[in-house]
């Protein structure tokens, strides 16, 4: 990749579905660091296109894209707590295409969503969980001023032997 690499970030929309899509299993199928495993996520195209609608059309949520050349190479998604006592707070995932890895994109796609919240009234608290074996994230997420606020031990079972803590940070904006 070159060190000039030009990216433009931006709120997803519906004809985004196929390359979020597209991403989101390359990412589950490492096996790496996320819950889900390949033979357990099936969503659809169109499944893809409904929850990015849906995601927009709720003023506590949002999905950004970066994109290069016309084609997306990650995104981040905000998603929300419905119980009022819980809706000025929601989580965030993060998912970036394996080869532009390391070039900064996620910071960017993280400082948009962290904009994006810091100018949203409704949005008080962002969140996420993160294996604790991801240490290229957890750096990332404390940089940005996250900090850890629990773990959850040996909540994820890798195989018979091998389990990873859920570490639990937070930043109120």
């Amino acid at each position: 990749m070159s060190e000039t690499l030009s990216y433009k970030i931006r709120t997803a929309e519906g004809k985004d579905a196929e390359a979020v899509l597209a991403i989101q299993q390359a990412v589950i199928s490492e096996g790496e660091y996320f819950i889900a495993v390949s033979d357990e996520f099936n969503k659809t195209e169109q499944q893809q296109r409904e929850w990015i609608q849906g995601l927009l059309e709720n003023d506590r949520e949002t999905i950004i894209v970066a994109e290069v050349k016309g084609e997306v190479i990650g995104w981040i998604v905000f998603q929300s707590e419905k119980r009022k006592r819980m809706s000025h707070k929601g989580s965030f995932g993060l998912m970036i295409s394996d080869s532009y890895r390391g070039l900064g994109i996620g910071e960017k796609l993280l400082r948009a969503l962290l904009d994006w919240a810091e100018a949203n009234p409704l949005i008080e608290k962002v969140s996420l969980g993160v294996f604790s074996t991801n240490h290229r994230a957890i750096s990332l997420y404390k940089r940005m001023g996250f900090v850890e606020e629990g773990r959850k031990i040996q909540e994820y079972k890798l195989n018979d032997h091998v389990y990873v803590d859920d570490i639990l940070m937070y930043k109120l904006v």
